[in-house]
């Protein structure tokens, strides 16, 4: 867990550093930069989906975990739960400000918990405790954090919150995983991961196109689980 821990802490200090700065920060700047991590996560995202050994399980997961994610209505329940919040700690704000809340929680929960390296890191951590990936991941959590923060508010630091639950979490089962996760799972779920991550840097950082990212979540646990079962009927 202490790669956990560090990557909230490095997440809170650069979200209230960007909130201290974001006035001074001009507008221009702000859009550069988070044009620049957008630019940067399309090319993450790249990467990752080329460790794929077998491309229908990461188009077959995505179009199943689609279909998944908007019957489950995550999308909605992202929302739901940014909104919540924005009501308990903000309740001054009006219609404007209560979007951009929730855009600010979603889009940095979602850049900072959908990654592969969250995924890859928080296993590591749990098998073995080795947190270095984590690490690394938290400075890059950092930096974005003071970018999301100076532009989108207070959202961003309650994402914090969706990184200790959810590295938390799969750190903890990943234990009970040493005997069943194989390369091949991990490089179908890395695969897309990547792609979900393309979906981000479009829809949220720079902008191009709604995509309704949340709703794929689900496709980072049917990748693996497609991989081992034609893996056991040896297709693959």
């Amino acid at each position: 867990m202490i790669g956990t821990w560090v990557n909230l802490a490095t997440v809170l200090v650069g979200g209230f550093l960007g909130l201290l700065l974001g006035n001074k920060i001009p507008e221009r700047l702000r859009k550069t930069v988070i044009a620049g991590l957008g630019l940067f996560t399309i090319g993450l995202g790249l990467q990752f989906f080329l460790k794929t050994e077998q491309p229908l399980i990461p188009l077959g997961s995505l179009l199943v975990g689609g279909l998944l994610g908007e019957w489950w209505k995550i999308e909605e329940g992202l929302q739901w739960l940014g909104a919540w919040l924005e009501r308990r700690f903000s309740p001054q704000h009006g219609n404007e400000e209560q979007q951009k809340f929730i855009r600010g929680f979603l889009t940095a929960s979602l850049v900072f918990c959908v990654g592969p390296m969250a995924i890859m890191g928080s296993i590591q951590d749990g098998l073995n405790g080795e947190y270095q990936t984590l690490v690394v991941k938290a400075v890059l959590d950092g930096f974005a954090a003071l970018a999301f923060a100076s532009s989108l508010g207070i959202g961003v630091l309650f994402s914090g919150l969706t990184v200790l639950i959810y590295q938390g979490a799969i750190t903890l089962l990943a234990a009970q995983l040493d005997a069943i996760v194989t390369p091949m799972m991990m490089n179908e779920m890395t695969a897309v991961g990547g792609l979900i991550l393309i979906g981000i840097a479009i829809s949220s950082l720079l902008e191009l196109k709604p995509i309704r990212t949340a709703s794929f979540l689900p496709a980072l646990l049917l990748a693996p689980l497609a991989a081992a079962l034609l893996d056991l009927i040896g297709v693959l």
